[in-house]
């Protein structure tokens, strides 16, 4: 990190109440340095140190040398998505970003020139299906596209572009399309980047629309996902009453029904060709390199790309907004409210000011929303978002109802806020505790490879200027209060905003996509390309591994009576000091309970008001997480806050005080928030897994009763809490100090001369063998089908790490994995799909095998069958082992754990019983000499032909009853078997 903005970040920290109003114009400034052929800008003092380059062909170039981890974070980012689609082709830009895998005319094919042949066919062919109407001549038609396709695929090898990836020991090979740009992301060792830049310079040069009517089928999934999704029915909503003028409001970001059923290839390929052109792209990397090397390789792989003209993108100005525009939203979640206030875009220092703005209304401890609305119990929760896009941002804000609230009264308490906001209701002292927090962060941040290309790519997408963002940031300590309250009454009024009603039902209007008829198509896994064997050839140095050595990278020290473990943090003076408890919900179901309760009590010297704004004002953070066995209670913070940040929370723990008032809203509110749970698609699932995994009594449904919860007092709760900290515990601590110095800075909870608590028993939950197939069925109202397969496997065994690694990727975790292949790629069966071999918490549990597919519901008997046939006969690929082996190498071989990750690798070490060596050297040691053999004999030992457990949420109606009897004896539970309540 640059020194001088070091002492910039802790200089602003240890302000209190003065505001910083040096100017900034001098300290960071454009400049500009030649190296050798390459001109580039640079900001001064810039602490991301990125230099912005402009090749002779107009690609941007940013490049931020980090070299932390030897390691490379990459996005290749266009500034084109959904806003830009043409508006009867909705949708285009996730389309092409989706065929972007496919591979060229080199990646992915045996035989392109035969290829060729058939795939001109199809483009033809959807041409005439896009153009047909009679539904008769489409299904004709369409028939014909499956035929050729399947002919086509023949010569196709699936996935080759994530084989190449996973390769090189690359990481979140990955892309997103959305409203402004489209991005692609690797996250590679330093040492691939040759190999890197020459796939990407293919990949972009000629992609071929190979597989189209599968992954379009996986498209038509990731659709109805959304369809399900009652928030992003509600989001889509609120954009479409703000922007009726602009494609923000007029285009989702996966397209319309209509335009999916009707593509065109034709249309995706001329997108490309408009808008992915080097003038209008960039490519950002943040990590291990020397950016005077990397600027060469890049433009050495780029060059050959020609600009072309960009059609700019324009639109009618926004009407103002004179009433509120109301709209309404249903599904099966819990009701809940949206609004949307319209702004300038990103590039404004309006935006700047909004990031402000909402970290006064919400940062999650003193914000006036955090404090008026959630702390107070008014609401059942509150939320605000700066939703900041290239044209426009937006103010979003909701909130959820407590019990018998109407959604208009949440909205009448939001805008009361916003009111006061205007007014200036609101402590001066809160823009001085943002400042230091959002400073705070940023030295949490700022060595993250992974924070500053995301942040530069942004900038580069959002067409922000950087001195403009680094001085924004920078000048936070400059805002008034009388600024923000300008802001507020600039931009809000009592008419101008949109709100969305998302009310509980059955929503009539929805169009779901239908699945069409389509044969599965060869994945060839077996095979590669000529391209790829040229690139696995090409030389690269190795990286050495490194392993932590837990005698020399921990102190295990001894304060009292408790262990002290800790990490000297050396790169900054931020800490982490966390108090690690031998008890969780399985010791006391009142626990969970009881820590949520701590939100809304105080003490008898600080009311619970109080206790949040003193946190946030120290830059400190709080938070208590309850596990099955185990309670971490963390603070963390600036060294210096350190004293006070522990004196805090001692005497919370130590003297916290019942409030019968707050009491009575706090238990409403739950008896509100496990109603709603009971709407929510996930917690059902994970309930019906927990049951599956030991039975009626299990650790999911292992909570109060409504009889139980009636009868509870606030004393109950509070008595907890006072238990909790008699306990005994172990401190694990990331800091700057060290030793002794450490040891006596440390503060007991435990009064002297007191014993400790006893830890209460715990229940014990035995996963459950089963013999034979049976499902688990929950009745949810939603048009996909969620699957969960699930077995309680083999006892934990130390020495297995590696080949359960191996197998995962090679079986089931990735895009490369048989499992996506298979299911996805080969069947358009899902858009999500994975299994997991798990290791288990503790080591004397067991293994559990998890399997995954979301699937349109009249899919659900090809999506079952298809995952148990791959369950029970592993198919075979020495290629794809190979590539995974060698991915899993490379990837470890480059994998850095340091700071503050040191110590949660030892405390897991030490769990296991390995805590005097690094495990991942045994894993890199062993893998090597994996076989597919050995694979094989894994999964047959361990996966194949055993019987599941079936978890399925679905819609009853829309399921056939003979599709769930055949797998398995079937039992049907209610959400009070599933929620114990």
């Amino acid at each position: 990190m640059n020194e001088m903005f070091k002492s910039l970040i802790v200089t602003a920290l240890l302000i209190c109440a003065v505001k910083v109003t040096v100017a900034q114009s001098k300290q960071y400034e454009w400049k500009e340095a030649t190296d050798g052929k390459y001109t580039y800008k640079y900001v001064s003092n810039d602490p991301m140190r990125a230099r912005h380059y402009k090749l002779e062909n107009g690609l941007t170039v940013i490049l931020s040398p980090n070299a932390k981890v030897p390691r490379i974070q990459s996005y290749i980012a266009t500034k084109a998505g959904s806003k830009t689609d043409p508006n009867n082709q909705t949708g285009l830009a996730h389309y092409l970003e989706h065929m972007l895998f496919k591979g060229t005319d080199k990646i992915g094919t045996k035989d392109y020139a035969s290829e060729k042949v058939l795939l001109d066919q199809i483009d033809e062919l959807y041409e005439q299906y896009n153009k047909t109407t009679d539904e008769t001549k489409r299904t004709a038609i369409y028939q014909e596209i499956d035929r050729v396709s399947g002919e086509a695929a023949k010569y196709a090898i699936a996935n080759e572009y994530d084989k190449l990836m996973s390769s090189m020991g690359a990481e979140e090979i990955n892309a997103f399309t959305a409203y402004d740009m489209t991005v692609y992301h690797e996250d590679i060792p330093k040492n691939m980047i040759d190999k890197y830049l020459a796939v990407q310079r293919e990949r972009f040069r000629n992609p071929v629309l190979r597989l189209f009517h599968t992954e379009l089928e996986t498209v038509y999934e990731e659709k109805n996902m959304s369809l399900d999704d009652d928030q992003d029915k509600a989001i889509e909503a609120t954009m479409a009453a703000l922007f009726p003028n602009h494609n923000y409001g007029r285009q989702t970001i996966l397209g319309d029904v209509d335009h999916l059923k009707n593509p065109s290839l034709k249309a995706i390929r001329e997108y490309f060709q408009t808008y992915y052109v080097p003038n209008n792209m960039g490519i950002i990397m943040s990590g291990d390199f020397d950016p005077s090397d990397m600027i060469q390789k890049i433009d050495a792989a780029f060059g050959y790309m020609k600009p072309r003209p960009i059609p700019v993108y324009a639109f009618d100005k926004a009407e103002p907004i004179q009433q509120p525009i109301i709209r309404e939203v249903k599904g099966p979640t819990a009701e809940n409210l949206y609004m949307g206030f319209r702004l300038p875009g990103a590039a404004t220092k309006d935006a700047h000011l909004l990031r402000v703005l909402c970290k006064v209304l919400q940062n999650g401890a003193a914000g006036m929303f955090d404090l008026n609305l959630v702390k107070s119990q008014k609401v059942q929760d509150a939320w605000v978002y700066p939703y900041v896009l290239k044209d426009y941002a937006v103010l979003l804000i909701g909130g959820s109802p407590i019990q018998g609230q109407s959604l208009d009264e949440v909205r009448q308490l939001l805008v009361a806020e916003i009111e006061k906001l205007k007014k200036g209701e609101f402590s001066e002292d809160l823009l001085t505790a943002i400042v230091n927090n959002d400073m705070r962060a940023k030295m949490e941040k700022i060595d993250d490879r992974k924070f500053s290309s995301e942040q530069l790519m942004d900038a580069f997408t959002m067409e922000i200027d950087w001195l403009d963002k680094i001085n924004a940031e920078e000048n936070m300590s400059s805002i008034t209060k009388q600024d923000i309250i300008d802001f507020a009454n600039t931009y809000f009024n009592a008419h101008n905003y949109v709100v969305v009603h998302k009310r509980q039902g059955v929503d009539d209007n929805l169009v779901k996509v239908q699945k069409p008829a389509i044969t599965a198509v060869p994945v060839n896994r077996n095979d590669q390309s000529a391209f790829l064997t040229q690139i696995l050839a090409m030389p690269e140095s190795k990286i050495e591994p490194q392993w932590l050595d837990f005698d020399k990278d921990v102190q295990k020290l001894k304060f009292k009576e408790l262990d002290v473990v800790a990490v000297q943090n050396k790169d900054n003076s931020l800490f982490v000091q966390t108090y690690q408890y031998p008890t969780g919900r399985w010791n006391n179901k009142l626990l969970p309970l009881a820590v949520a309760y701590l939100d809304f009590i105080g003490t008898p010297k600080k009311s619970a008001e109080e206790v949040s704004k003193a946190f946030y004002k120290l830059a400190s953070k709080f938070n208590i997480n309850v596990g099955d066995e185990e309670t971490n209670v963390s603070i963390s913070g600036l060294n210096t806050n350190f004293g006070e940040t522990v004196d805090l929370l001692h005497d919370l723990l130590e003297n916290c005080v019942a409030d019968q008032a707050a009491f009575e809203m706090f238990i409403a509110n739950i008896k509100k928030s496990r109603d709603d749970a009971k709407s929510d698609k996930s917690a059902i699932m994970n309930g019906l897994v927990s049951y599956a995994k030991y039975g009626a009594k299990n650790p999911f449904n292992n909570i109060l009763t409504d009889e139980e919860l009636a009868a509870l007092k606030s004393e109950d709760l509070v008595a907890v809490l006072h238990e909790l900290a008699n306990m005994k515990y172990t401190i694990l601590y990331y800091g700057p100090q060290v030793g002794e110095k450490l040891i006596a800075s440390l503060k007991s909870l435990k009064k002297d001369g007191t014993p400790y608590a006893a830890v209460p028993p715990a229940e014990r939950f035995q996963a459950r063998s089963i013999d034979q197939n049976e499902v688990y069925f929950a009745d949810f109202k939603m048009k996909q089908a969620d699957i969960r397969w699930y077995r309680s496997a083999a006892p934990y065994i130390n020495d297995q790490k590696a080949i359960v690694d191996l197998y995962n990727s090679y079986f089931g975790v990735g895009m490369g994995a048989i499992v996506f292949q298979t299911i996805r790629e080969a069947k358009a069966l899902a858009y999500s799909t994975q299994a997991v071999y798990a290791q288990p918490a503790r080591p004397d549990r067991s293994y559990d095998m998890h399997a995954y597919v979301g699937t349109q519901v009249d899919k659900f008997d090809d999506a079952t069958t298809a995952m148990n046939e791959i369950l029970n006969t592993l198919p075979q690929s020495p290629q794809g082992l190979e590539n995974a082996k060698v991915g899993l190498i490379k990837s470890t071989a480059s994998e850095r754990i340091n700071g503050r990750a040191i110590l949660n690798a030892y405390v897991e070490a030490k769990k296991f019983g390995h805590e005097q060596i690094d495990i991942r050297k045994s894993v890199y040691d062993n893998l090597a000499h994996l076989t597919l053999a050995d694979i094989t004999a894994f999964h047959k030992r361990e996966i194949s032909n055993k019987p599941y457990s079936y978890c399925v949420v679905a819609e009853e109606n829309s399921l056939n009853a003979e599709d769930l009897n055949k797998i398995g004896q079937v039992k049907k539970l209610t959400l009070k078997e599933i929620f114990g309540y």
